[in-house]
């Protein structure tokens, strides 16, 4: 017997971002049914109205199985689909996973929807699809695309898969900056963090202009942009893209500054680099490392990338603003890792 609450589908379920949309849907109404992949961590269990289904977008039996699962226990009918599932890797190195899991794994998905009545389907994006600004400019949703490695390009390919492909699909992309929590979490961040805490002869130099930064946005805020999507979903047109991040973008030499302000009592020495030295500085240390390194070659030419975002269509169509701010969080980041290093460098996936 269907439920009577509005059904919908999170994939990606057991992810930084999915197990809070899974509760946070829960909370306002909907039959929440999170797919994600066996052996992957479970969605949270606190609520009633959110249940585990395996399912591995590479596979269409596992896709097919998945959906007549959801077709018995919803009868047929969703409000929305939230796709999060996808390849990420920051190797810079490309895949065939971008194609196997983001490109046709949404493509499966999709052909197994086309017997249900589906109200909306969201696609989380990225903000790396378009093309950085000048700094004092802010991206907005139809300023050019142009990715620079295989992660964003599979987003703009999957993109237009559902909008070409699809092309009957009630589809929203929202295009979201860098998620980051109270502890961290946003990759970039959290090894710039890592250079300056440990005093790291690297975290001195910089191949890029310093005055550039990375528009983030707080996992709160993002889940919040992502619920408002799903109750708005009778007002957004079809192929609808909206950025979701903080409008004011704090740059390269800000966090430097604050960062060593907080942990090592003065402002953190920022040297600029050439880019040829940096390239071969990364590879040098990627070799001596096994290939462990975070800084890679392919980032040197990224250095002076500059994203701030325009988000006034985020305010007119979801009534979304962010409620955290990367300036107003950083000390919070930091004194966690201040109080208790082992446990911050556990949440952040790191090794001392």
């Amino acid at each position: 017997m269907a439920d009577t609450r509005p059904a919908l589908i999170v994939t990606g379920s057991s992810g930084l971002l999915g197990r809070p949309v899974c509760t946070r849907l829960a909370e306002s109404g909907y039959q929440v049914y999170g797919f994600d992949r066996v052996g992957w961590p479970e969605p949270p269990k606190d609520h009633a109205h959110v249940r585990d289904i395996e399912c591995d977008v590479t596979d269409s039996t596992s896709v097919r199985a998945a959906m007549e699962k959801v077709r018995q226990l919803s009868g047929g009918k969703l409000a929305s689909v939230v796709h999060m599932a996808a390849y990420y890797d920051f190797s810079g190195e490309d895949s065939d996973l971008y194609d196997k899991v983001t490109v046709n794994g949404t493509d499966r998905l999709l052909n197994e929807l086309q017997d249900f009545e589906l109200e909306q389907f969201i696609f989380t994006s990225t903000m790396l699809i378009h093309a950085p600004c000048k700094i004092g400019d802010h991206i907005r949703e139809d300023d050019p695309l142009k990715a620079k490695w295989p992660y964003p390009q599979s987003k703009i390919e999957t993109e237009r898969l559902i909008r070409d492909g699809h092309p009957n699909v009630r589809s929203v992309f929202l295009r979201v900056a860098g998620i980051y929590t109270d502890y961290g979490r946003q990759p970039t961040l959290v090894q710039q963090i890592k250079r300056i805490h440990e005093k790291d002869f690297q975290g001195h130099f910089f191949p890029g202009d310093t005055d550039a930064g990375q528009a983030m946005v707080h996992l709160d805020d993002t889940v919040d942009a992502i619920v408002r999507t799903v109750e708005r979903r009778d007002a957004i047109e079809a192929k609808t893209a909206i950025l979701i991040g903080e409008p004011d973008t704090v740059s390269y030499q800000e966090l430097q500054d604050r960062i060593g302000k907080q942990l090592h009592g003065d402002e953190w020495t920022t040297l600029c680099v050439p880019k040829s030295v940096a390239k071969v500085g990364a590879a040098v240390s990627d070799t001596l490392s096994g290939g462990d390194a975070f800084i890679k070659p392919f980032m040197v030419d990224m250095a002076d990338d500059h994203y701030a975002l325009d988000i006034t269509r985020a305010r007119k169509l979801l009534g979304w603003e962010p409620q955290h701010s990367l300036a107003e969080t950083l000390p919070k980041i930091l004194k966690a890792l201040q109080d208790d290093p082992d446990r911050w460098y556990q949440k952040n996936g790191l090794s001392k």
